[in-house]
């Protein structure tokens, strides 16, 4: 039976099974070597352990900043590509057109452009097979469009929707290389126009209802998909992040509700202009079907027929990315990030436990639990390595304020409107909060907090974990849970790296905390992950111009941290104008699968064709040795 369908069946169970190996359960976890209460490092050990590069979980050197329109990895590693936007998954579609003339539905079946956050479902019992879950977060209209320019028909507009969305992938191993492989049953296209249903709290909430739905629980489509989670009973997790900018409005004058205004609805959509030529996204036409985006989506990739689930008790907001995580007590947790400046940080606990042996008994689990917002103090003002505490503060209909009396009629507007349910019970505006992970190892969740050019602005102090004004460089969030129970709603908080340019700023708060030197300065953290040996993977989405503030930092990068060191080091460069985004690994970890997004500014990458399309790509990094990556 399909995890997210009651009435239909799959071989999941057969295929996927359940495991507690793989997920981190809050009982087992120990106290770090660096972190609060006395044990954090101390700036000159920080400093000492980064000149002396003398971590023992890094096994690879630094490599140089670098503006190459190619992948650089450090000596002994090699990259290919597992495959590019526009390549078909099945023998029967349209290969790429890179012309531009391709339609609507042959970029149905075929990869989605600009891959984002992703995770790997192994096959167990079968080490040489696995699917991938790649998130397409929105299209580049210079290259979707032979005209390369704004949609201009309503066949434009449902290409650039067929190219958002997610792509389920069959991978295989094959001669000890892990390759793509096209017309697997298990291949898939979820896009701006798939079928998908509403559950939990606001679901049916008039709210939610439009003239083609009088239900409130079915909509079209996913799209805007930033990262990602993975569930412990097999299923993916899609996050809609700037839905909103997919939306405008005929009516020049059309007022917007105080709502409508915080998810940022205007008159003129971003560039993305889908109102023009299909009035689903018309405000003035259909104002409930803003409402019906920035949801958590939960995929079965293992069940193709399945229709996928938008999760309404996460909340709405701009979400990047979804956390997994378990209580002392066996429940679910999802940490998430609302990305844009002065949102917030956000968790989810079920209220049912994980059934760790029946797959099927989890399908509605993400349907019922607490929501929560962050709340943290102003710290204790350490300019390097600030530390303080914080807590999370229940958004519930009829606690901490939240009622009728504050604009909240019922829980399911709690959740529709989340934004401002936080902002009424206080919680801390951040800069950005963008990917979230937990440590595998200790348990300790990492965040990136990316930029925020308003830092200091009206209704956005600097204090706490968001220490700058005007923060161009951004840093990356830590903290603990009190009892090491993820259900604790205390916790206490640093900040594991202060981002920044030393060589630039030197003696100052724009050259970041003690762990960043010039051979590893980076700006603007966004993806994150751990592999199972405890190193944290660090990607950039910021300033590539390498000049001013930048200079010297070159294109987007991927670095790798020592979490008990603090220890950073520089492992991959991307090619030029490109967002390095999305990570996962082989089960052995011999094989990492990284993101390559939007290669632009003259790139051709990755054919290095002349005259040739840049495409968004996903790439597989190896060692020339066959050994762990980063190991």
């Amino acid at each position: 039976m399909s995890l997210l369908e009651e009435n239909q069946s799959t071989d999941l169970e057969k295929i996927v099974g359940l495991s507690r190996r793989s997920f981190i359960s809050a009982g087992a976890l120990c106290g770090a070597a660096m972190f609060l209460g006395g044990n954090l490092l101390s700036r000159s050990v920080l400093a000492a352990a980064v000149s002396e590069g003398n971590s023992r979980l890094l096994g690879f050197k630094s490599i140089a900043a670098a503006t190459a329109d190619t992948i650089t990895l450090p000596p002994g590693y090699k990259a290919s590509v597992l495959i590019s936007w526009g390549q078909p998954l099945q023998k029967n579609a349209p290969a790429f057109d890179p012309s531009g003339n391709g339609t609507a539905r042959a970029q149905e079946m075929q990869f989605g452009d600009n891959n984002d956050g992703m995770s790997l479902f192994e096959f167990p019992g079968d080490k040489n097979r696995a699917l991938m879950a790649i998130n397409n977060e929105y299209t580049n209209y210079q290259y979707l469009f032979p005209h390369g320019g704004q949609p201009q028909s309503a066949e434009d507009v449902r290409k650039a929707q067929a190219s958002e969305g997610v792509s389920v992938i069959e991978i295989q191993r094959r001669r000890g290389q892990w390759q793509f492989v096209q017309d697997s049953r298990y291949n898939r296209r979820i896009h701006g126009n798939t079928p998908i249903r509403l559950r939990g709290p606001a679901a049916g909430h008039d709210l939610l209802k439009t003239s083609a739905d009088n239900s409130g629980k079915k909509v079209l489509g996913t799209f805007q998909n930033c990262a990602n989670g993975m569930t412990p009973w097999g299923t993916y997790l899609t996050c809609e992040e700037n839905f909103t900018d997919c939306f405008g409005s005929s009516k020049a004058d059309l007022q917007f509700d105080a709502a409508q205004k915080r998810y940022g609805a205007t008159v003129a959509s971003s560039e993305i202009n889908w109102h023009l030529h299909d009035p689903r996204f018309d405000l003035a036409k259909n104002p409930n079907e803003l409402n019906r985006h920035g949801w958590v989506v939960e995929i079965d990739p293992f069940d193709p027929q399945s229709t996928p689930v938008k999760r309404t008790a996460l909340g709405r907001f701009k979400h990047e990315n979804a956390a997994l995580a378990q209580t002392n007590d066996g429940r679910a947790v999802v940490y998430m990030g609302d990305d844009e400046r002065g949102e917030f940080i956000y968790k989810f606990v079920s209220r049912e436990r994980i059934n760790h042996r029946n797959a099927k008994a989890n399908r509605n689990l993400l349907d019922h639990g607490t929501l929560y917002v962050a709340r943290f103090d102003a710290g204790d003002g350490n300019p390097d390595h600030p530390k303080g505490k914080g807590q999370w503060i229940e958004l519930s209909h009829g606690k901490n304020g939240i009622d009728a009396s504050s604009g909240f009629a019922d829980q399911a507007e709690v959740l529709i409107h989340a934004r401002l349910a936080a902002s009424a019970v206080g919680a801390t505006r951040m800069d950005r909060p963008e990917w979230i992970v937990v440590s595998p190892k200790d348990g300790q969740v990492y965040c990136t907090l990316t930029n925020n050019s308003k830092r200091g602005d009206a209704g956005q102090p600097v204090e706490g974990p968001n220490p700058r004004a005007k923060n161009v460089y951004g840093q990356i969030l830590r903290w603990k849970t009190d009892r090491d129970d993820h259900a604790s709603k205390t916790f206490a908080w640093d900040l594991f790296v202060v981002a920044g340019n030393p060589t630039v700023h030197a003696g100052t708060p724009k050259a970041g905390s003690s762990n960043i030197n010039p051979q590893n300065m980076f700006n603007s953290p966004d993806g994150l992950g751990f592999d199972n040996g405890g190193r944290l993977w660090i990607q950039t989405d910021g300033d590539s111009s390498n000049a001013g503030d930048f200079a010297g930092m070159g294109n987007n990068q991927m670095l790798c941290a020592d979490p008990n060191s603090g220890e950073i080091r520089r492992f991959m460069v991307g090619p030029v104008g490109c967002e390095v985004t999305g990570i996962s690994f082989a089960p052995d970890y011999k094989t990492l699968f990284v993101g390559i997004q939007h290669p632009s500014g003259g790139s051709t990458f990755p054919e290095h064709l002349p005259n040739g399309k840049p495409r968004s790509s996903v790439m597989v990094i190896t060692r020339e040795d066959g050994g762990v990556i980063g190991a």
